[in-house]
Order: structure tokens, then C-alpha cells, then sequence
């Protein structure tokens, strides 16, 4: 067992972890943050799709251990203070980019981390950053007009 602290969500937290423990079960589990998905469990569907200091990563293939003294940000910690929705998840329900939702707290995250890189993305770049998670129920045009929304490029 090890001790760590993190900042999650704007708050500091410290827990005892198992040095097994993914940062995906120490996000749902330990601090019941549930809109992290498991999907593939292997880093290939971006379910689990969080920020780690910044940068998204799979939440499944990192360790809580290896987060000990950074900063996480899961799709709870994205809206405001007062529950609004962040850009980026206002554009998702506007321009329907879900259907059953499994999915789209790790493309939420993952545009979230591409727009604040890539604030005037191209159709081709868009594409290219959502190339890294997987949606089963739509194809994918609610979800690159949701990007094009959220950077102002479509009305």
C-alpha cells in the first residue's frame, strides 16, 4: 500500500492505494468521480479518458501511484462551479455527438485537451484527434460537429 495526494476535480485528496490499482478504479472507486468509463480496459476505446496534469491520458493504463503529487481532471471537474456545462460538453448536447453516452465522458475529455492545443482545428485534424476513441452508436458527424461548435467554427 502507498500513500499519495492528488489534486482531483480542484481538490486535494490523499488516500491509501494498492500499488495495482489503476487511476481508472481509483477515480470511480476511491473518490466515486463514476462519469470515468471502463470500456476496453487496454487504452485502445478513450472511455476512460482523463487529465493528467493537463494532458489526456487512459486512465486504465496508468497506475494511481504514478499520480502522487499531480493534478487530475475527469468530466465532473470540466463544467462550472455552479454545474453549467463547459464549451465543449454544451456543444456535445447541442449538436447530439452521443446517443447512449457511454462513451462520451472520454471524447468530452479528450476534445476538451485537443481544443485548448489546437483552438482553430481543420475537419482532417478533428478526425485525427478523435481517432483515439471509440463511439459504437453514432457515426461520428454529431461528434465532429460538436468539436467545430465548441472551437466556433460551425453555428
Amino acid at each position: 500500500m502507498h500513500d499519495i495526494e492528488v489534486v482531483i476535480n480542484g481538490e486535494r485528496t490523499k488516500r491509501r492505494v494498492d500499488a495495482r490499482k489503476t487511476l481508472a478504479d481509483f477515480v470511480r472507486e476511491d473518490c466515486a468521480l463514476t462519469g470515468t468509463h471502463l470500456g476496453c480496459e487496454h487504452g485502445v476505446c478513450g472511455a476512460c479518458t482523463v487529465l493528467v496534469d493537463g494532458e489526456a491520458v487512459r486512465a486504465c493504463l496508468m497506475f494511481a501511484v504514478q499520480v502522487d503529487g499531480g493534478e487530475v481532471t475527469t468530466v465532473e471537474g470540466l463544467g462550472g462551479p455552479d454545474g453549467a456545462l463547459s464549451p465543449v460538453q454544451d456543444a456535445f448536447r447541442s449538436e447530439h455527438g452521443l446517443q447512449c453516452g457511454f462513451c462520451t465522458p472520454g471524447f468530452v475529455v479528450t476534445v476538451t485537451a485537443f481544443l485548448r492545443d489546437t483552438p482553430n482545428p481543420s475537419e482532417t485534424e478533428i478526425r485525427e484527434a478523435l481517432s483515439g476513441n471509440i463511439c459504437r452508436c453514432t457515426g461520428y458527424q454529431g461528434i465532429v460537429k460538436a468539436v467545430q461548435r465548441a472551437a466556433g467554427d460551425a453555428p
